[in-house]
């Protein structure tokens, strides 16, 4: 499985931490940036993970900033991302179970590193339930975005 990655400054910490777990588990990384923790704007990176996921080049994303929140609203802007922002394992599966989401967003600034190895296992170990009244749901969140 391939997994596209990106954060700004404010993420970059936990994401290296994350992309060593993922390379050691053997999944394929591709590391967007940012590559420092010399500032820089999410936005870039949010696009650039969601357009691999949303191409198919990646199989699934992960983005970062400090709160998670900016990079998560940026991802979803790129149409087909379901970016989803989660602080712990439950909203994790649930968000993989019921909305089939292919972006992960953690925060950088308030989830440690344990408990954000934690979130992306079960995040990336999920499968979409395909449950009618999930693909339907979904179905109608994607007429959302025109």
């Amino acid at each position: 499985m391939k997994i596209a990655m990106g954060c700004d400054h404010g993420g970059y910490e936990l994401k290296e931490i994350v992309k060593a777990h993922l390379l050691e588990k053997g999944y394929e990384v591709d590391d967007k940036g940012c590559y420092s923790l010399d500032s820089v704007d999410y936005p870039e990176y949010a696009k650039a993970v969601g357009e691999d996921v949303v191409s198919g080049k990646a199989d699934k994303g992960i983005v970062l900033c400090t709160t998670g929140i900016g990079i998560s609203i940026a991802a979803n802007k790129v149409k087909g991302v379901r970016a989803a922002l989660c602080s712990n394992t439950m909203t994790a599966r649930m968000t993989r179970e019921h909305n089939d989401a292919n972006v992960l967003a953690l925060s950088g600034g308030m989830t440690g590193p344990l408990l954000a190895l934690e979130i992306v296992d079960v995040f990336l170990d999920t499968k979409f339930s395909n449950m009618e009244k999930h693909v339907r749901r979904i179905e109608k969140v994607a007429k959302l975005e025109g």
